[in-house]
């Protein structure tokens, strides 16, 4: 488990960013130590820094050159998120470096996409994503519009300690001090750069009617527009900001948009659809307001973009507990699945290679080809839309007829307290001999990729990992049918317990 600022352990890294609790572990203090760590990386880092020939070799290809580094920062609408980017503009352009800053509470991706289109070192989003009300964080996006990979976070984090104890006074009166700092509106852009990845003409014709709710978030507002210049009729909610929100988590699981699904049914609606706090996730009910799963949406996006897009690629990622309908698809296709441990930095790595056609993870994450390499939940909302106006059907008609075509992927999740399980002794005691057969199923394939896969041979496969952030265990499961998905579950609680 990482640990963030060398200053306490409440702050952790959250696989693409720094999280903690607002003024215990993300304080004013521990974001200036931590930018100044960033700095030092910029300057000095010889693989991945403003000095290194994999950014020059960037730039060289867009006829681009910097006479310093360049940062563009953004922030979600969380409780002082513009307060803290002020912090870090200030320091960076101290350092003459270059800020472009957001004007406004922006999405992940707009932020990525910014870093692309500017051509710089990097952008900073102070966001703590799906994370409750009172945390908050800080991500890095790499020059290439990724999330920053592990050997990046490695280097800041070594930084930290080497950070100056003498830090510049915080300035919380979101004024700038500096000439090298521009303040930009990055929403048109960004926009624009969406639009050339979805058919808005097949939306515009299919007269859609639509929820969309923002859960208080980023998306706020401008999403909605847009989707309305789409010729698409929208019902909003939560659209205004709320630091708060609502004191639950701005996530887009089936409790959280239990508000939205009444609303898609009280409206009569075709879809209702839903982004997180930063944007980068999605989620999506159908017209009877029921929540219909990531998993399953990725999967249907990914045979969208292939059958009736006629998107070219061999090749399609997702992470090691992402569901195996996803497979289905490919082999019907001829593609080829490459499984990544679990966080979407190792995703975007591989996207940005061009190789892959798609890039996704089980809790509500997805790429395609050219677009950034790093999650956008309104890329995915958008090819939904696009993909029922392709069907002319509904939603719950499409998923119906995907399911008679591949058959049941039933999958799920499950937090458990690590407390009191030994598990570091189950483990290793999994490594050196683990379970060949699960509930009566003889194990086909281990995968350890990222914690231990279990792999059956009709493809249902039971997930255990220990948390690196938090003391919990993740369970994940998946069958083709729910007594079977039971017996797997089961089989977890007996080898949580060490009785294998």
């Amino acid at each position: 488990m990482l640990e963030w600022l060398s200053l306490m352990d409440t702050t952790k890294f959250k696989s693409t960013s720094w999280q903690s609790t607002i003024a215990d572990g993300f304080t004013a203090t521990g974001v200036k130590r931590l930018t100044q760590a960033l700095i030092s990386h910029i300057l000095d880092n010889s693989e991945y820094g403003f000095n290194s020939a994999e950014y020059k070799n960037f730039c060289q290809k867009r006829n681009i050159k910097h006479k310093r580094p360049l940062v563009v920062i953004g922030y979600d609408t969380r409780f002082m998120s513009d307060a803290f980017a002020n912090i870090c503009a200030n320091m960076l352009a101290e350092k003459n470096i270059a800020v472009k800053f957001s004007a406004e509470s922006i999405p992940t991706a707009a932020v990525a996409y910014s870093v692309i289109k500017y051509t710089a070192i990097g952008g900073i989003t102070i966001t703590g994503g799906e994370g409750p009300y009172y945390m908050n964080g800080f991500k890095w996006t790499a020059f290439w519009g990724g999330p920053a990979l592990t050997e990046i976070v490695d280097d800041i984090e070594r930084r930290i300690s080497h950070a100056a104890l003498s830090l510049p006074t915080e300035n919380f009166n979101n004024t700038f001090e500096h000439s090298l700092i521009e303040v930009v509106s990055f929403k048109k852009d960004y926009l624009k750069y969406l639009s050339s990845f979805v058919d808005i003409k097949a939306i515009k014709k299919s007269k859609l009617k639509i929820a969309f709710d923002s859960l208080h978030g980023a998306t706020g507002g401008f999403i909605k527009s847009f989707i309305e210049s789409c010729g698409v009729k929208v019902v909003a909610i939560r659209q205004m900001r709320d630091v708060m929100f609502e004191k639950k988590a701005p996530i887009t699981g089936p409790k959280s948009l239990s508000v939205l699904s009444k609303l898609t049914v009280q409206n009569k609606l075709d879809l209702g659809i839903a982004c997180d706090a930063d944007g980068d996730g999605f989620g999506v009910v159908d017209s009877d307001g029921k929540w219909i799963s990531p998993n399953e949406i990725i999967a249907l996006i990914l045979e969208h973009i292939i059958r009736n897009r006629k998107v070219k690629g061999t090749k399609v990622c997702r992470n090691v507990v992402t569901s195996h309908f996803i497979d289905a698809v490919c082999k019907n296709y001829g593609l080829t699945v490459r499984e990544t441990p679990i966080g979407f930095n190792h995703i975007g790595n591989l996207m940005r290679t061009g190789q892959y056609l798609l890039g996704a993870e089980e809790s509500g994450g997805l790429s395609i080809a050219n677009h950034v390499p790093d999650k956008d939940g309104i890329l995915a909302c958008m090819l939904v839309m696009e993909m029922l106006s392709y069907y002319k059907k509904p939603l719950k008609t499409i998923l119906s007829d995907f399911h008679k075509k591949y058959g049941d992927f039933i999958s799920t999740k499950i937090s458990i307290p690590s407390k009191g399980l030994k598990i570091e002794h189950i483990m290793r005691r999994l490594d050196l001999k683990p379970p060949l057969n699960l509930a009566g199923f003889p194990v086909w394939r281990i995968d350890q990729t990222d914690g231990f896969k279990f792999i059956l041979k009709d493809l249902s496969w039971l997930a255990i990992r220990p948390s690196t952030t938090d003391d919990i265990v993740r369970l994940y499961a998946e069958a083709t049918s729910k007594p079977k998905l039971e017996k797997l579950l089961k089989e977890s609680e007996r080898i949580l317990k060490g009785d294998f």
